[in-house]
């Protein structure tokens, strides 16, 4: 049996919590927070506190906290030479302090708390200074039901890039094409079998190959009914800034 401490209850920290609770040989023995109202539902055979100085050592800790706080609040965990994780997608492994076995254990997904998650749509991205520190993050990614991926600080550090392109700017996209209709008064609903195709389109072939719609084609008639139809600055600057890029992409316009 596994036995894990949990640092933060944010998005991340109640799945991961949810998740554990439903694993097999693992077991979460301590939960900090600053604040433990924010620990919803917790199993009453875990320890929640608000203190560090409260937990006792566990095979990992996960900790859960802003990019800003993982260096500060590792150096306050009060054990060492315990495996000790941080789940950023941006944060270097050498931020956790030295006195632990340092690892990442990066969840490649969006989290919200009202949204149930199983894991086996979340791929882990692993990392660790030991050998039989990455067996161990395997063992727990595995019990989880989870893929998961050796990927190193700059690999992980990329994806995280990539991932604020695809879930990040998309979701922004999203917004402004939900603006754009009800202002309108046009049900954003209908566009949402739209939302799901691209999405589950390059499940099967590239985005370069999945790419359709004006830009592409070069129909600069439809292209400038579109910027006049559009009354926000912005959202025109976005348009062309996209249009520019899928023209360039696909050889419509010179670089």
């Amino acid at each position: 049996m596994t036995t894990l401490n949990l640092i933060g209850a944010g998005n991340l920290g109640h799945h991961l919590a949810r998740a554990i609770d439903k694993a097999d040989d693992i077991r979460l023995s301590y939960w900090y927070n600053r604040d433990k109202k924010s620990i919803s539902e917790p199993n009453h055979a875990i320890m929640v506190t608000d203190q560090l100085a409260d937990l006792e050592a566990a095979d990992i800790t996960i900790v859960t906290v802003s990019d800003d706080a993982v260096g500060a609040l590792s150096s306050q965990i009060p054990y060492e030479n315990t495996l000790v994780v941080h789940t950023s997608g941006s944060v270097g492994i050498h931020d956790l302090d030295s006195k632990h076995k340092r690892g990442v254990f990066y969840p490649l997904q969006t989290f919200s708390k009202e949204v149930i998650m199983d894991f086996q749509d979340v791929p882990l991205c692993l990392e660790a200074l030991e050998k039989s520190d990455l067996n161990q993050l395997k063992q727990l990614a595995e019990a989880l039901g989870s893929k998961h991926y050796r990927i190193n600080t700059e690999q992980r550090q990329i994806l995280h890039l990539a991932a604020v392109f695809v879930n990040n700017f998309s979701n922004q996209l999203y917004r402004i094409g939900h603006e754009i209709t009800d202002v309108k008064n046009i049900n954003f609903d209908i566009l949402k079998p739209l939302i799901l195709e691209t999405a589950k389109k390059v499940q099967d072939v590239s985005p370069y190959m999945a790419q359709t719609g004006p830009a592409k084609r070069d129909d600069q008639k439809t292209i400038r009914r579109h910027l006049k139809l559009l009354d926000n600055p912005l959202h025109k600057d976005i348009y062309e800034l996209l249009t520019q890029s899928i023209q360039q992409t696909h050889g419509r316009k010179k670089l």
